[in-house]
C-alpha cells in the first residue's frame, strides 16, 4: 500500500554512500522500497525528520542532498518460518526435526509429527498457526491411510476442533471432511492437467472418484463432457454430489456410490472415451476394469500408482502394459509418463496416460 514518508534525495550516483550513512545512522525506513525518479535521484525513505546532529553528518559527507517528502510502496513482509517462530521454544536439535512439509486443505493443516516432537506437537501446532495465515485447524496424522475407503486417524493439536472445510483450487470448491474422505491437495496440477487435456463431447469414468477433484474440473472445463463419478465411500459421494452443485456441475457430473467393477459391469461397459484410475495402493487390480469401461474403439487410461526404489517409471508402465493384454486389449502409446509427487523416502506417485486400442 503506497505510504507517503520523509526522505533522502540524492543523485544516483551517490545513491550507496547515502543509503550507508542513514542505515549506519538508524534512519533508514526498511519496509518501504527506495524510489529512482525522473531526474536520475534517488530518494531513501526515512524513519523521521533529521535532527541537528544528523544533518550535519550529510552536509560533510554528501555534497548534494535535499529532504522531501515522496510516496514509496511497502516492502512485502516476510513471514516468520516455523523454526524462526519456535526458537524460543524448543532446543536446536529439536528444531532440526520439524517436518519440512504439510498438506493445506481449505483452512486444515495435516502435519506429521516425529516422535522425538511428540511432546511438543501443541507448540507446534500453535506456531503452525502463527506462521499460516489461512489455517485455523492443525491436525496431526496418527496412523495411516486403510481401509476401503482411504482414510486416516487425525489428533487434533490446535485451532478449532473440526475435520470440516472448504477447500479451493483453479477456481473450482471442495466441501472436504478430511475424516470422512479422501483429498490431496498435492494432486492439484493433475487434477488441472487431465481436465485440460478432455475433449469436446466426451464420456469419462473416474473409478475411484472421492469428493470430485477430478470430476469437478472436467466438467467446469468441457460443457460437453460427461463425467461418472464412482466411488465406494457413500461419504464421499454425499460431498460430490455437494461439488458438483457448488460449481454448476451436476447436470453432467453423475455421481454414483458403490463398488468400481459391478457399476462397471452394470451400467458403464463400453461406454468411455477417458477412464481415470486414481487408487494408487490398488488400482492395478483394477486395470480390466477399465478397459471393460473403455469404448470398443480405445481412449484414453489415466493411471496413477506406487514406484518404490528401484523401481522406476519404465517399470510401472511394463506391469500397466501387461495387465492391459491380459485383459484382451493393446496400449499403443504412453501419451505421459512421470512421477508426480513423493509420499515416502524412495516412495513415489506417478501417473502414466496411456492410449488403449
Amino acid at each position: 500500500m503506497p505510504k507517503e514518508s520523509v526522505c533522502l534525495k540524492v543523485p544516483k550516483t551517490e545513491g550507496e554512500i547515502a543509503l550507508n550513512i542513514v542505515d549506519k545512522l538508524g534512519l533508514f525506513d526498511k519496509t518501504l522500497i527506495i524510489q529512482k525518479t525522473e531526474a536520475d535521484s534517488l530518494c531513501i525513505p526515512l524513519i523521521r525528520e533529521l535532527v541537528g546532529a544528523e544533518k550535519a553528518v550529510l552536509e560533510n559527507q554528501l555534497p548534494k542532498f535535499q529532504l522531501v517528502t515522496h510516496v514509496f510502496h511497502e516492502k512485502m513482509r516476510r513471514e516468520k518460518t516455523l523454526a524462526e517462530v519456535l526458537s524460543a521454544d524448543l532446543p536446536p536439535y529439536l528444531l532440526a526435526s520439524l517436518p519440512r512439509a504439510l498438506d493445506v486443505v481449505g483452512d486444515i493443516a495435516i502435519i506429521e509429527i516425529p516422535t522425538e516432537l511428540e511432546s511438543h506437537k501443541v507448540v507446534v501446532g500453535e506456531a503452525i498457526l502463527k506462521t499460516h495465515r489461512g489455517v485455523r485447524v492443525v491436525l496431526a496424522k496418527a496412523g495411516t491411510i486403510k481401509g476401503t475407503f482411504r482414510l486416516r486417524d487425525y489428533e487434533f493439536i490446535a485451532g478449532e476442533h473440526r475435520t470440516t472445510t472448504v477447500h479451493k483450487e483453479y477456481g473450482c470448491t471442495y466441501y472436504v471432511d478430511v475424516a470422512k474422505a479422501y483429498f490431496s491437495p498435492r494432486l492439484s496440477n493433475e487434477h488441472e492437467r487431465v481436465a485440460q487435456l478432455v475433449g469436446e463431447g466426451e464420456v469419462v469414468v473416474d473409478l475411484f472418484a472421492g469428493v470430485g477433484p477430478f470430476a469437478a474440473p472436467i466438467a467446469k472445463k468441457n460443457r460437453t463432457a460427461k463425467v461418472y463419478a464412482i466411488d465406494i465411500n457413500p461419504d464421499a459421494v454425499e460431498l460430490l454430489r455437494k461439488n458438483a452443485r457448488v460449481n454448476r456441475v451436476e447436470n453432467r457430473v453423475y455421481p454414483i456410490v458403490g463398488d468400481a467393477r459391478l457399476i462397471v459391469s452394470e451400467r458403464l461397459a463400453g461406454v468411455a472415451d477417458r477412464i481415470i484410475m486414481n487408487l494408487p495402493e490398488t488400482a492395478s487390480e483394477f486395470v480390466d476394469v477399465s478397459c471393460k469401461a473403455l469404448k470398443p474403439s480405445g481412449g484414453v487410461v489415466h493411471f496413477y500408482g506406487f514406484i518404490k526404489h528401484p523401481q522406476t517409471v519404465e517399470d510401472l508402465k511394463l506391469l500397466f502394459g501387461e495387465a492391459v493384454e491380459k485383459a484382451g486389449r493393446k496400449v499403443t502409446v504412453f501419451r505421459h509418463a512421470k512421477t508426480v509427487r513423493e509420499t515416502a523416502p524412495y516412495e513415489y506417485q506417478a501417473v502414466l496416460d496411456a492410449e488403449i486400442l
